[in-house]
């Protein structure tokens, strides 16, 4: 029975690396941010040493995308939203219009129809 775990030395090594970078850069009076970013180019592929499997790190990275989301959607009120919507909704729509008119524009430009373009459109506001 094989021991390998790529995805418990990933997460050990990488949350480690972000501690001790994020401690240096919090020391340094900087943000632990750019501690953490340090640790990420240290675990990469671009650096000698230990280096995460790829493709597992991008599988963990959306894992961690779909979490930062979550807690940025934890601190959203809707009272917030309401407060601004005289300014966020005419521009939200005018910025789906442009986006959608931009996809139209290129898909035509590709030889599609003009529902892939609408799509394309559609897609790009998101």
């Amino acid at each position: 029975m094989p021991h390998d775990s790529p995805l418990i030395a990933l997460l050990s090594i990488g949350f480690g690396l972000a501690f001790v970078f994020g401690a240096v850069a919090t020391r340094l009076k900087l943000s632990p941010l750019a501690g953490y970013l340090v640790a990420g180019v240290v675990i990469g592929p671009f650096t000698p040493g230990f280096t995460a499997d790829a493709g597992l790190a991008a599988e963990v990275a959306e894992v961690g995308v779909i979490l930062l989301m979550f807690g940025v959607g934890l601190h959203f009120s809707p009272s917030d939203l309401l407060s601004v919507r005289a300014v966020a909704v005419p521009v939200a729509l005018l910025q789906i219009m442009f986006a959608t008119a931009a996809g139209v524009g290129f898909a035509l430009a590709l030889g599609w129809s003009i529902d892939a373009g609408i799509l394309l459109g559609l897609a790009l506001s998101v």
